[in-house]
C-alpha cells in the first residue's frame, strides 16, 4: 500500500561480483546487491548520488523494503523532490551485511576490504548503469556504524566524496570501552574463548538479548584491529585482557587511531575540501556517542573548517527522520 501520495521514484538492483571482498576471513559472499534509486521523471542520467551506509544489523536494501507506518527511505525522497524541500538525486544502497552483524565500511583482513568495494567496485557499477554523480558528484551518509562510514570516508577520502553526512555516528571510544566488562563476562561463560561463544551464537535458534552488543564489539574488533594470525578463530581479538579488562596498549592504539575524534585532528583539514559536511547526534544518545561527535565538532571549530553540526532531543534509536535535514543538505551541495 502506498502511504503517501507523491510521484513514486524507481529503485532498481544491480548485482556485483566483487574481487575485493574475496579475501574476507569471514567466508562471507563476494556476490553483492545494490539498490539503486532514481526519482519519477528521470533515468539518472546527469544527477547527484547520495550512497546510504546502513547502521549495525541492517544491510542497504532494508532501506528500501516496505515499513509499517512511516515512509522507508525512497518514499522518504519522494516525499522530500516532490514538495521541493531538495532537488532530484539518485541514491544507492549498497548490501555490506556481514556474518558479525554489520560493517564499519573500512577495510579490513578479516571482513572484508569494504572500502575498496565501495569506491573502486559500487560506485563505477551504478555510474555506469544510471550515468549519475562522478567527481564532485558523489555524497556518502550513514546513521550510527554507517555514520561511523561516513565519518570515515569524508575525513579520509574527499578524492572521491564530495558531501557526507553523519547521523549519531561512532566517535569517542573511550566512552565506548564501558562495554568491555559486559562482553569479558559473556566470554566466561566461554571458557573466555571468543570462538567457543561465537560457535554458540551461530547455533542458537533464537538470539539472546546480549548476542548484538558482543557481536557488534567483535565487529569493531575485526574492523579496527583484526590479527594477522592465520590460526586466530576469524582474526577475532579484543583489545583488553580477558581476565582483567586492563588495555593492551597496541591494540587499544590501533583502535584509537580509527576513533574519527583522532581523525578529525589528524585530517580535519580534509572536510575544508568537501563541499557539505554534517553530523547531528540525539542529546541522551545511550552509547554517549554525543560526547564525540561535540569532540569532533569542537576540533573542526577550532581548525576553521565550515561544517554543520545539530544536537537533537532524542536517543540513539528510530532517528530516521532526521535525514530530513541531510538529504535536502547534500543534495543542495551537490547541484
Amino acid at each position: 500500500m502506498q502511504k503517501f501520495d507523491y510521484p513514486r521514484g524507481t529503485v532498481s538492483r544491480l548485482s556485483i561480483d566483487s574481487d575485493v571482498l574475496k579475501s574476507n576471513r569471514l567466508g562471507d559472499p563476494t556476490r553483492r546487491d545494490v539498490d539503486v534509486y532514481v526519482p519519477a521523471n528521470h533515468e539518472g542520467a546527469g544527477l547527484p548520488l547520495l550512497v546510504d551506509l546502513v547502521g549495525f544489523t541492517a544491510g542497504g536494501p532494508l532501506h528500501t523494503a516496505w515499513k509499517p507506518f512511516f515512509e522507508n527511505v525512497p518514499e522518504r525522497l519522494d516525499r522530500l523532490i516532490a514538495t521541493g524541500q531538495m532537488p532530484p538525486v539518485a541514491v544507492a544502497f549498497p548490501d555490506c551485511f556481514t556474518s558479525l552483524g554489520g560493517n564499519q565500511y573500512v577495510n579490513s583482513s578479516v571482513v572484508g576490504r569494504w572500502e575498496d568495494f565501495l569506491i573502486d567496485e559500487m560506485l563505477p557499477a551504478v555510474e555506469a548503469r544510471f550515468g549519475c554523480g562522478g567527481t564532485g558528484r558523489r555524497g556518502v551518509f550513514g546513521k550510527s556504524s554507517g555514520g561511523y562510514g561516513a565519518f570515515s570516508h569524508a575525513f579520509r577520502r574527499p578524492d572521491i566524496w564530495a558531501a557526507a553526512a553523519s547521523h549519531s555516528g561512532d566517535a569517542g571510544f573511550d566512552l565506548m570501552a564501558a562495554d568491555f566488562p559486559m562482553i569479558l563476562r559473556v566470554l566466561a561463560r566461554h571458557d573466555l574463548s571468543i570462538e567457543s561463544w561465537f560457535r554458540s551464537y551461530e547455533a542458537r535458534e533464537k538470539h539472546k538479548d546480549e548476542d548484538i552488543p558482543v557481536l557488534l564489539v567483535l565487529a569493531q574488533a575485526a574492523s579496527y584491529d583484526p590479527d594477522p594470525s592465520l590460526d586466530v578463530f576469524k582474526g577475532l581479538r579484543l583489545p583488553v585482557d580477558l581476565e582483567t579488562c586492563e588495555f593492551i596498549e597496541d591494540r587499544w592504539k590501533n583502535w584509537m587511531a580509527c576513533d574519527p575524534v583522532e581523525l578529525a585532528k589528524a585530517h580535519g583539514h580534509n572536510i575544508g575540501k568537501l563541499k557539505a559536511f554534517y553530523m547531528d547526534c540525539g542529546t541522551v544518545d545511550q552509547y554517549n556517542l554525543l560526547y564525540g561527535n561535540r569532540r569532533i565538532h569542537r576540533t573542526l571549530k577550532e581548525l576553521g573548517i565550515t561544517h554543520t553540526y545539530e544536537e537533537f532531543e532524542d536517543n540513539h534509536n528510530s532517528v530516521d527522520y532526521r535525514m530530513d535535514v541531510s538529504l535536502p543538505f547534500l543534495a543542495k551541495a551537490l547541484q
